[in-house]
């Protein structure tokens, strides 16, 4: 059996990966707050950027905390089509989820419906993003560690949609987003404590690519997107910021009227 350390640059991939599964998150309710204060157009925009914020948070988050995983004896490489295959899914899971709660008249059962489909594509990214992984040997799982992943990934997607549809306080998105943090990290490293690796000593090269060559850019691209958005979120006035100026810039004869 391969020693597996998910830490192997300490703490920095496990802060790092919180940090931005919790960007991802407080990004992806404030959207969903402009999203259901909005109609038409503009709600479907704002929650394609929530489904896409909390979907890259998320995708983010695993693999920043995998650039520190390693299995003794054994290089590791990752397959780029399944990679990029776990990232759309992540996004389109997200965003199926996000657009239930968002248009559904029985908010309550979109809610737990919604909740279990993002949970279920969380986790599905998540062991996508592991089957992508190419190394000299077996990767096993514990099928007890496996389940109660995939519940954490239930819960923790069915609170952040509870989340979008009852915080609107900015104070309170980021309590929200912290816990949210805690809990997709809990989802990813309960995952990561279910795998244990045979090794199979070789001398052959294994196909795919480094984490360096692939992944580390990749990560570093989409947490620029977030980074960025979360600044264009931010500048952006609200619905009611417009409609106070809306009100500012009557003429002051039809106030008086």
């Amino acid at each position: 059996m391969g020693h597996l350390d998910h830490a192997a640059f300490g703490w920095l991939t496990p802060v790092l990966s919180y940090v931005m599964a919790c960007i991802g998150a407080a990004l992806g309710l404030r959207c969903t707050v402009r999203a259901l204060a909005t109609t038409g157009r503009s709600r479907r925009n704002w929650l394609v950027t929530a489904a896409s914020a909390i979907g890259t948070g998320i995708w983010t988050m695993h693999f920043v905390a995998m650039l520190g995983f390693r299995v003794s004896g054994t290089d590791i490489r990752y397959n780029v089509p399944l990679t990029i295959l776990s990232l759309l899914v992540a996004m389109v899971v997200v965003c199926g989820g996000v657009f239930a709660v968002g248009y559904s008249r029985d908010r309550n059962r979109a809610l737990l419906l919604g909740g279990l489909t993002t949970g279920l594509g969380v986790a599905s990214m998540h062991y996508l993003g592991m089957a992508a992984v190419r190394l000299h040997g077996d990767i096993r799982y514990d099928p007890v560690l496996v389940g109660a992943s995939v519940l954490i990934a239930v819960v923790a997607a069915t609170a952040a949609l509870w989340a979008g549809l009852n915080i609107r306080s900015p104070r309170a998105v980021t309590v929200a987003s912290l816990v949210m943090g805690a809990a997709v990290s809990s989802m990813h490293y309960t995952g990561m404590f279910a795998v244990s690796v045979r090794v199979d000593p070789s001398g052959h090269t294994l196909p795919g690519a480094t984490a360096m060559q692939f992944i580390f850019p990749l990560a570093v691209g989409l947490g620029s997107y977030l980074f960025i958005t979360s600044a264009f979120v931010a500048l952006s006035p609200t619905a009611d910021e417009r409609e106070a100026s809306a009100y500012a810039q009557r003429p002051v004869e039809s106030i008086a009227r």
